[in-house]
């Protein structure tokens, strides 16, 4: 279709505003020299109808709780995104359209995290955000059944999605989509955008199966929608069928053209990443009738419409707000936690009903973990677990737990089937709604899986949880493929990642208070397949010293040296320490289960935990070395993994891999000697 011909669906004045929308994205791409002009283009009259016309939104309030969720998993296409916020009035100021990818702008490359100005999730890495809308109408659709009552629905909203070919080339939206087919997620709506092409080209290279029919093997309602994506006449009516869908998640295959309008670019994989150049946007310009000496304008009547739009935007939330109050009245306990909820509350004293462990006893922490879930998941009716098929291994389903499934939407316990990076990103998406907070497990070696979840969670600072069981060769006899020996030391290499590893099942349970509390990032917690012996409280330093990130256990004046470990074998240094003491060497044991919450620490307490002036030092821990250099300085010996581990029993691993008390001793020896 010519750009010139009129498009069935739309307005003149419609037609406007998606020019607009085109060319601001294509002039911040062309003035940054930097960005991916080509899908906004193609995108823009779809996006344009779904926020003006079916999305339930206000600019002046972009945390409202009742909002339609609009993810860009295709977050290449940012530019699309920021427009739209620009236009649509949620203070994204022309100056931040004209700054686009540049420092300190609030138009980075590819949409970050940032809900005060009405980006809902971060995406980029594709497959992730159409896999946080899956976590996202998870949400909702629990929160609706938890706070809805006879006419007020005060949870209402649906989750709209693009997504690009990408997005469902990677596994993770594969994960994703199957799982939202099997809850019959009927509250997400996926616009696929299928311009047929990718960086390398036309995607027929590569990507060649009917995306349609294994949508509809998800168990998905699936609509196509054919011509060159400016038929809204067409794309409305599958929106509205969509809309309406009960039982099913739905997804639109919508036939666009990538830098549409383009004379020389258009379909072409030039136009993906790469600025279309200010020739051919003089070309494009006269294409549509503008002029081509103006650079991001913007028509007074398109900002008119659009300050229209946004104003239907308040009167939704206020008449939301007239409805909350009267639902506070009548349920004033259900809107109390609602309240609490929203200012990231948990309405409970942790410290209150956190249960105690017996000194002496012999407890797994990913068993203990259990034990704590049972006794506080009853009180915290806002958080939801999960597993990816490991319940039963991860101990992360508590007592009386009911399971979310699509006639269950009471249950918070979710199936996440064997869908590791999936369940990640799902959670994410949990973790975001504003009143939710998720956690799930799998074995520690499957972090692997579902880096790149955990990644966006740090980079976005969302307080996902995520459970890491079976923590290294203690494992035992399922061997090397399963035993994670670099696994910590990758964690810990995450900025924004607080990773705790605790020494007993005491520990365990100031590290899931701390988890549960924290609202500035996310948390990994790793557990121990085998049992560990609880520590006396009594005889040893509290384990609420786990919220300094370490701390010391046996405190000597002036230590000879000192022992450093986290998890499991911080029992190995306590025998290690009596030991040297009988020999009349004083050993100062420091239990190191979060690096990280150290780090943060005063110098002050740094230095009274690990005093500089002590040299000689052994670290100790299954894993690797990476990292322990910083702690050890130049005469400390590392204690742990130089290989993969094997298939044996745990404590026979634990043996010929050589971390043994008999071996902490003899480092201990041997530092002290080299640091004189």
């Amino acid at each position: 279709m010519s750009v010139t011909e009129k498009n069935p669906g739309l307005s003149e004045l419609d037609e406007l505003c998606i020019q607009t929308i085109r060319f601001l994205s294509m002039e911040a791409v062309q003035k940054a020299n930097s960005g991916h002009p080509g899908m906004p283009m193609g995108m823009a009259p779809a996006a344009y109808v779904l926020w003006t016309k079916y999305m339930r939104h206000n600019p002046a309030n972009p945390k409202w709780h009742n909002r339609d969720r609009f993810v860009l998993s295709a977050g290449h296409g940012s530019m699309l995104l920021y427009s739209l916020l620009h236009l649509a009035g949620y203070g994204l100021s022309l100056d931040e359209l004209k700054n686009f990818r540049q420092w300190g702008s609030k138009t980075p490359g590819h949409p970050e995290y940032a809900p005060e100005h009405g980006v809902e999730v971060t995406t980029g890495p594709l497959g992730q955000g159409i896999s946080n809308a899956v976590g996202m109408a998870i949400a909702q659709k629990y929160l609706a059944d938890y706070f809805n009552r006879e006419n007020f629905p005060v949870i209402d909203y649906k989750i709209y999605v693009i997504v690009s070919d990408g997005d469902l080339q990677e596994g993770v939206a594969s994960e994703a989509s199957s799982l939202a087919g099997h809850l019959g997620l009927d509250n997400l709506i996926v616009i696929y955008d299928d311009n047929h092409i990718s960086i390398d080209g036309n995607t027929d290279l590569s990507f060649t199966e009917d995306r349609a029919k294994r949508y509809e093997a998800y168990g998905w309602n699936v609509q196509t929608v054919e011509g060159d994506g400016n038929d809204m006449a067409a794309f409305e009516k599958a929106l509205k069928n969509a809309k309406s869908e009960k039982g099913r998640p739905s997804i639109i295959k919508l036939r666009t053209h990538i830098a549409y309008g383009s004379p020389n670019k258009q379909d072409t994989a030039g136009a993906h990443g790469a600025p279309l150049g200010d020739d051919e946007i003089r070309l494009i310009k006269e294409n549509f009738g503008w002029d081509p000496e103006k650079s991001f304008h913007i028509p007074e009547e398109v900002s008119a419409y659009m300050r229209e739009v946004a104003a239907k935007g308040a009167e939704a939330e206020k008449a939301w707000d007239e409805m909350f109050a009267d639902y506070s009245k009548k349920y004033p306990d259900l809107a109390g936690q609602f309240r609490d909820a929203a200012a990231g509350k948990l309405g409970v004293d942790l410290d209150e009903i956190l249960p105690k462990f017996e000194a002496g006893s012999s407890v797994a922490t990913r068993k203990a973990s259990g034990k704590i879930l049972d006794a506080l998941m009853p009180k915290l009716p806002l958080v939801m677990g999960g597993s990816a098929d490991l319940t039963p291994s991860n101990n992360t389903r508590f007592a009386d737990a009911k399971d979310f499934q699509k006639d269950a939407r009471d249950g918070r316990y979710i199936r996440y089937g064997i869908r590791e990076h999936a369940m990640g990103a799902i959670m994410n998406g949990i973790s975001v709604s504003g009143l939710l907070r998720a956690y799930g497990g799998t074995f520690l070696v499957f972090s692997d899986y579902m880096r790149g979840a955990i990644r966006v969670a740090a980079i976005s600072k969302y307080p996902t949880i995520f459970v890491f069981t079976h923590d290294s060769i203690g494992i035992g006899e399922d061997g090397p493929t399963h035993q994670p020996v670099e696994h910590t030391a990758a964690l810990r290499a995450i900025p924004n990642l607080l990773v705790f590893r605790p020494a007993d099942a005491n520990e365990t349970a100031q590290a899931w208070k701390f988890a549960l509390e924290n609202r500035d990032g996310p948390v990994a917690l790793l557990f121990t397949r085998q049992g560990l012996t609880v520590l006396d409280q009594d005889k040893y330093n509290s384990a609420t010293n786990l919220n300094k990130g370490a701390y010391v256990l046996i405190g000597v004046d002036k230590p000879d040296v000192l022992l450093l470990g986290s998890g499991s074998e911080i029992g190995i240094a306590l025998e290690a320490a009596e030991k040297l003491a009988a020999g009349g060497i004083a050993a100062q044991v420091v239990s190191m289960p979060c690096w990280e919450l150290f780090e943060k620490q005063s110098k002050e307490y740094k230095d009274s935990v690990i005093p500089p002036e002590t040299k000689a030092r052994v670290g100790i821990e299954a894993g690797v070395e990476l990292g322990w250099s910083k702690w050890l300085g130049d005469s400390g010996i590392f204690i742990g993994m130089s290989s993969f581990g094997a298939s044996a029993p745990g404590k026979v691993c634990f043996e010929k891999f050589g971390i043994t008390v008999e071996n902490v001793v003899k480092a201990a020896k041997e530092s002290m000697a080299d640091s004189e």
